[in-house]
């Protein structure tokens, strides 16, 4: 059997997913992935166009299971318990799947981002996740994005190591949901700072 045999763009994109897990989303090409199969760059090019267009894939792949990771956590929960649950989840798997995770954040082109079924998941799981809180139509969208950056910011620090000793991190990051959740909870209503 010749080592092409059986590539097919799922696989790619699966090997590319796990690719960046290992060694980072940047590092993601189509040279890397022909070395991981065992063949010349050439034959992929019949499966992916470019390195964008697989990084764009694997951004897919990583949004539907990032969604479901976050649904199951979720599930049946609301409130403060649903954020927590969510919380947990996300870090969870920013640490699993660094590069999956990192694909998920990275900004599509519209029409490809309009195609993906997992982006489209994880801001309805967002918005979801918000229901048990007091917080106005209007207002969903900028709390929508206070959450996830908040939570975003504390684990991609966390996993970069820029949040110092280990010892205290735990202690911080329950802090971060407390805080997280207290916003939520009484969420401002206004135009602008303090009002």
């Amino acid at each position: 059997m010749s080592p092409r045999a059986g590539i097919t763009v799922a696989r790619l994109v699966e090997a590319a997913a796990d690719l960046a897990d290992e060694v980072g989303l940047e590092n993601v090409t189509v040279s890397a992935l022909a070395r991981r199969f065992g063949v010349a760059d050439a034959s992929l090019y019949s499966h992916v166009r470019s390195a964008a267009d697989l990084r764009q894939r694997v951004s897919a792949l990583a949004a539907v299971e990032f969604s479901e990771v976050l649904a199951e956590a979720i599930a049946g929960v609301s409130g403060d318990e649903a954020l927590t649950r969510c919380a947990l989840a996300f870090r969870r798997y920013v640490f699993e799947h660094p590069g999956r995770y990192a694909a998920t954040t990275v900004r599509l082109p519209p029409e490809v981002a309009a195609a993906s079924e997992g982006h489209r998941r994880i801001a309805l799981l967002s918005y979801r996740l918000l229901e048990g809180y007091d917080i106005p139509p209007g207002e969903l969208t900028d709390a929508v994005r206070f959450c996830r950056s908040a939570l975003h910011g504390f684990v991609t620090l966390e996993a970069a190591g820029g949040l110092g000793p280990e010892g205290d991190r735990e202690a911080s990051w329950l802090a971060t949901l407390r805080g997280v959740g207290r916003a939520l909870a009484s969420w401002p209503c206004g135009d602008g700072p303090g009002s």
